[in-house]
């Protein structure tokens, strides 16, 4: 059996590598949004509300007065305090990545390795306006390529299980909370709903999670709200969908469950993570209640990984 540290190493060194590109794709959304915005209270209020859907408002709130498009974008992408920074994630990705080295491949570390090197080196005065958009970019593309040279020459075993289920962990709890800040912080407003302004925001959501182009391909009709959200919930096709995502944490933990020889605690949570988006329909979730539907959900994905620590002795 592995060690429980190296088990969590590779976890939370693929949780920290989707977080960093989450963080990203967050920090795009707010940012457009901010400038597409003709709401009261200006771009400060778009910019929170994404900072609110990463959990780390309180944080800047405790360093920052104001929320202008430079000082939230520095603090999302190079504040060390920051635990949820671009800058924080890379480094402590590189940090799991460094002490499990003879578990990962050559080209996993040197992608990893070469990331975080040059991230360190950019300046942060030189990143604004234009600048800022193309280092989102390329923080995505790092992230790819790293999940190219992991799903390409890594061996299918207990290793691979951990780095798969930790990455899309994370990627189920970064798209809830996309959806979670467009639907219940942004837009709170009943009257504005199938307006131009929530046409113009849910547009963004999908340019957020990488699915306008394959949206467009699945319903053919213009943007609604129950369609986006049916799309990002419970379509098993789409590949940051919660559904897709909570398929995938099962598997793989299936998988340990194989190379282990028994089921543990942490089985059975992520099975109840999958029939919580298997056994429902749009109509009962907005019947319910969108964000009481995904507030819900991060709970149920937070307890996987506390499971997944207990039962594999992450310390």
């Amino acid at each position: 059996m592995m060690l429980g540290r190296t088990a969590q190493n590779l976890f939370w060194l693929s949780r920290y590598v989707e977080r960093a590109e989450n963080m990203a794709r967050l920090l795009e959304v707010g940012y457009r949004m901010s400038l597409t915005s003709r709401r009261e209270g200006g771009s400060s209020e778009h910019l929170m509300s994404m900072m609110q859907a990463a959990e780390v408002d309180e944080a800047f709130a405790a360093k920052h007065k104001t929320a202008d498009v430079d000082t939230v974008a520095h603090f999302m992408m190079f504040d060390p305090d920051n635990s949820s920074s671009v800058y924080s994630c890379l480094l402590a990705a590189r940090t799991n990545a460094r002490s499990v080295r003879t578990a990962i491949t050559t080209d996993m570390w040197e992608s990893m390795n070469g990331a975080w090197l040059e991230y360190s080196q950019i300046k942060p005065r030189d990143v604004r306006g234009a600048k800022l958009l193309g280092l989102l970019q390329w923080v995505k593309q790092r992230s790819h390529e790293f999940r190219g040279a992991l799903l390409g020459t890594i061996l299918r075993d207990d290793g691979f299980a951990f780095l798969q289920a930790g990455n899309f962990v994370e990627r189920a709890d970064n798209t809830a909370r996309i959806l979670d800040m467009k639907y219940y912080v942004l837009l709170p407003r009943a009257t504005l709903v199938g307006g131009e302004l929530d046409i113009q925001q849910w547009t963004l959501i999908l340019r957020a999670a990488s699915a306008h182009r394959s949206y467009r391909h699945v319903y053919h009709d213009r943007y609604k709200a129950q369609n986006i959200a049916d799309f990002l919930i419970l379509r098993p096709e789409m590949p940051r969908s919660l559904n897709f995502c909570a398929q995938f944490v099962q598997q793989n933990l299936d998988l340990l469950a194989d190379f282990y020889g028994r089921k543990q605690e942490c089985q059975e949570a992520a099975s109840q993570l999958l029939a919580m988006v298997e056994d429902t329909s749009m109509e009962k979730i907005f019947s319910h209640g969108l964000h009481e539907f995904l507030t819900e959900f991060i709970a149920r994905n937070n307890r996987v990984t506390d499971a997944l620590s207990e039962s594999y002795n992450f310390y």
